[in-house]
């Protein structure tokens, strides 16, 4: 398989997880662990194999700025970066569904983060552990029919 055949093989099997995680409430037990779990371990599969197979050749590393864009001027290794965002940012996913079915969010709410998760990573566990805070902060009907 080519480069770009895997690239588009990864984005397919992360795009259909994504899905998944959207659909969740229509079959949890059966999404959850495909979604949040399954498809992540698949795409680390992917991306430990083309390091594995590309690392020893690729200029570059970690030291500074300028060996990590050498790094990454390894088409391989470049893509290897690409699932590893993908496998990453697919886990949480996850996991912001399920935590927030755990902490009693409507999933909705959740759903708002998971695009900003899909495309920034990062910023949408910032956006969910935001609306989460701002949900826990609102009373809830028996607290509200109480006071």
């Amino acid at each position: 398989m080519s480069l770009d055949q895997l690239f588009s093989l990864a984005g397919l099997l992360a795009l259909t997880g994504w899905i998944a995680l959207v659909l969740t409430p229509l079959a949890p037990r059966l999404i959850d662990p495909l979604a949040g779990l399954a498809i992540p371990l698949l795409l680390a599969l992917g991306y430990a194999a083309l390091v594995v197979v590309h690392w020893g050749g690729a200029p570059g590393g970690f030291g500074s700025l300028d060996t990590v864009a050498t790094l990454f001027q390894s088409r391989p290794i470049l893509l290897a970066g690409w699932v590893h965002y993908l496998a990453f940012d697919l886990f949480v996913g996850g996991w912001i569904v399920r935590r927030a079915r755990r902490d009693g969010l409507p999933h909705w709410l959740a759903v708002l983060a998971l695009p900003p998760t899909f495309l920034f990573g990062p910023t949408g566990l910032l956006a969910f552990v935001a609306l989460r805070g701002l949900w826990r902060g609102r009373p809830t009907l028996a607290e509200g029919a109480a006071r």
